[in-house]
């Protein structure tokens, strides 16, 4: 396994020689591994031609060289392990970062990139709250490199399917909409040191889990007006932060809304999102769009997918971050905004911070604009 540590060229260290590749094709460098860390091996490996993986950096050299042995067989063999972020920052082989650390390690390597121009595609959330997910923002602005958010429900088949229906179609004005994620984790999955505590991970259901179908349905009804919550840790769990959360949402353009979201729901359903226009109703749920107009006319776009719903939270196929990977990639040529920027995921952070308030404080509470 060969070591990258120089701070100044691309050459893979050990060789002397630059490994070149097509113009067309992404050399990516994915700092962090974790539970995630298979799935983003999966993806890259169906985007070999168009991205390829050529580092990585982990906790430690023996962390790297073991996730490049589990996946030798789909990713490439001259992948090299970096010492440090800023050895990749330095390297201008490097077309973009993915970055799937915890999210209270995010700041300082964002900052080291983004100094250095290199674009980067981070795994959701931002950061742990809304203030410091804007700052990320702020430092990639600031030096005008693209950020982009792993919400990878947006390239989902049913979301764009509704997309274009919505586009094509007038189903009225919004009147209700409804956010369910009934989904189960057991004690071992909390049992992992900072996992559900607000010091690593910004809390526990709402911005681990839920920040997915929020995030989507966002996408199709606009923003929140302001929210009453109720946050609680059941008895099934022994964690810091929420695992059950029911809530009621009133949006800025009238409707109202219901949201539950919890991991208490042995042994797990699919997340679903409801919209009801004045004309149709319309269902998301495991890739499954379903349409059923005010007329009796009924449409059904795509088939059931695994969500992570139950104890096996990675139960779920690896094609869409395969895509929003893809998407990332082909941005970084034509100069197009990314499928979720790191602005545009400050919606769903500025929702969840407003949730979490009003379950502690029992009131009604504004949600803040991301121009705030």
């Amino acid at each position: 396994m060969r070591l990258y540590n120089s701070p100044v060229t691309g050459t893979l260290a050990g060789t002397g020689t630059e490994d070149e590749l097509p113009g067309n094709i992404k050399r990516a460098a994915l700092i962090g591994f974790g539970m995630v860390g298979g799935t983003y091996a999966a993806a890259l490996a169906e985007l070999a031609g168009r991205v390829r993986l050529a580092g990585v950096l982990g906790r430690s050299d023996a962390s790297a060289a073991a996730f490049l042995k589990t996946h030798a067989g789909t990713l490439p063999q001259d992948a090299v392990i970096y010492g440090s972020v800023q050895a990749i920052a330095a390297d201008p082989e490097i077309d973009f970062v993915i970055l799937t650390t915890p999210p209270d390690a995010r700041a300082g390597i964002v900052e080291v990139l983004a100094r250095a121009g290199k674009p980067i595609l981070m795994e959701k959330p931002i950061e742990r709250t809304y203030a410091a997910a804007a700052g990320i923002c702020r430092i990639c602005a600031a030096q005008q490199v693209p950020l982009g958010i792993m919400l990878q429900h947006r390239a989902s088949a049913p979301a764009l399917a509704l997309r274009d229906r919505l586009a094509k179609r007038d189903f009225g004005a919004l009147r209700a909409a409804e956010i369910s994620l009934p989904w189960w984790r057991d004690q071992a999955y909390y049992n992992e040191p900072g996992r559900g505590s607000y010091a690593r991970d910004g809390g526990g259901v709402l911005i681990t889990q839920a920040i997915h179908p929020i995030d989507l349905a966002l996408q199709f009804t606009g923003p929140v007006r302001d929210v009453i919550a109720m946050c609680e840790t059941t008895g099934l769990h022994r964690m810091e932060a929420e695992d059950f959360v029911s809530a009621g949402l009133r949006f800025e353009n009238g409707a109202v809304g219901a949201l539950f979201a919890s991991t208490a729901s042995h042994p797990g359903r699919s997340e679903q999102i409801a919209l009801h226009y004045d004309k149709a109703s319309v269902r998301l749920q495991r890739g499954l769009l379903q349409i059923d107009g005010q007329d009796g006319a009924s449409e059904v776009i795509g088939a059931t997918a695994a969500s992570g719903a139950g104890a096996d939270p990675m139960a779920f196929s690896a094609q869409l971050h395969r895509d929003v990977i893809a998407d990332f990639a082909a941005c970084l040529d034509s100069g197009a905004a990314p499928l979720a920027t790191g602005m545009s995921a400050l919606a769903v952070h500025g929702l969840i911070e407003a949730l979490e308030q009003s379950g502690r404080t029992g009131a009604r509470v504004e949600v803040r604009k991301a121009d705030d």
